[in-house]
């Protein structure tokens, strides 16, 4: 049971804007940053990813939560910076080179933010140079999306150029398989949003 019942409706059901009414209530209260976040909305995202791995909601439904998530996130974020709060872990998510289709990374990465990650967004089209910062700048996970059987190779190269970083890397993508995975030495594989979060999770060592 959320802490917020009102509040974990609002970001289940999509609700943007009662989702920063409700946020900014709380906010103008005196609620505990923290607690708000992560005992009304991170369960609401929990709550329509689970949903969607028993085929009770869609990508769409995933997407209109998300979003609502991050209006919340946006009033948020600077108060949790002040606040000293600590994110669960941080990851760094991209299309590889060549790859510039972003609608699944994209939703991948609202869902990981929605689940208490800090998320570095390295956008499309990312060499095996932006990945490495991603890891300098203190990604623990770096997540590789390719939608296309073209772009997949290069997942072989980021793998074989991280070695040795101590970064975990978690791969996905229409085409990309476990088999794959396995063939080209990656921690990790996700073949959809809500997956690729218990992915990050368990491939980092994160209670679920």
């Amino acid at each position: 049971m959320a802490r917020n019942e009102e509040l974990f409706e609002a970001v289940l059901k999509g609700k943007r804007k009662d989702v920063a009414a409700l946020v900014q209530t709380e906010i103008d209260a005196g609620t505990n940053v923290e607690s708000i976040l992560m005992e009304s909305m991170v369960p609401a995202m929990a709550e329509i990813g689970d949903r969607f791995s028993r085929n009770e909601a869609y990508v769409p439904e995933m997407l209109i939560a998300a979003r609502a998530m991050q209006a919340g996130l946006d009033l948020l974020d600077p108060l949790l910076q002040e606040a000293g709060h600590k994110p669960i872990g941080k990851v760094a998510i991209g299309t590889v080179k060549g790859d510039l289709h972003d609608i699944g990374k994209n939703l991948v990465a609202m869902m990981l933010k929605g689940a208490g990650f800090e998320v570095m967004d390295l956008g499309v089209d990312c060499d095996v140079d932006k990945y490495k910062e991603a890891v300098g700048n203190g990604a623990q996970c770096v997540m590789l999306s390719a939608l296309l059987t073209t772009t997949m190779p290069y997942m072989k190269e980021v793998v074989a150029g991280l070695e040795g970083s101590g970064a975990k890397v978690l791969i996905g993508g229409a085409p990309v398989t476990q088999d794959y995975a396995n063939e080209i030495g990656a921690d990790g594989y996700s073949d959809d949003a809500n997956t690729a979060v218990h992915a990050a999770k368990a491939i980092l060592g994160i209670a679920a």
